[in-house]
């Protein structure tokens, strides 16, 4: 094979791979609005309101949607100086937030 096919198909699969992490899991729409009242009462003290502006937090409008388990990981169980949330939030819960962050306000 010459090496512009093989270029060629490399790109083609780093393309398919790119768009397959980039594409984003949908949610139902009062999953969101769940997530969003509850970051809203929870979270956006540190996060900024609707995910705008964090004063000393990540900027969760970037979390990667392939970052399912990351995601819930620190929620749970704090990081840095974000305490843990276990206590506060069930399992359900941390789900409407993660589909609240990745969904954002378009899911709204």
């Amino acid at each position: 094979m010459n090496a512009f096919v093989t270029a060629g198909f490399g790109l083609a699969f780093f393309g398919l791979t790119a768009a397959a992490q980039e594409r984003a899991p949908e949610f139902p729409v009062e999953q969101i609005k769940q997530g969003a009242d509850l970051f809203a009462r929870n979270c956006a003290t540190c996060h900024g309101a609707r995910m705008r502006n964090p004063q000393w937090a990540a900027d969760l409008r970037t979390f990667p949607p392939d970052g399912h388990a990351r995601f819930v990981d620190a929620v749970a169980n704090g990081k840095r100086n974000m305490p843990a949330w276990d206590d506060v939030l069930n399992p359900e819960q941390m789900e409407a937030l993660w589909a609240y962050v990745i969904a954002g306000e378009a899911g709204n």
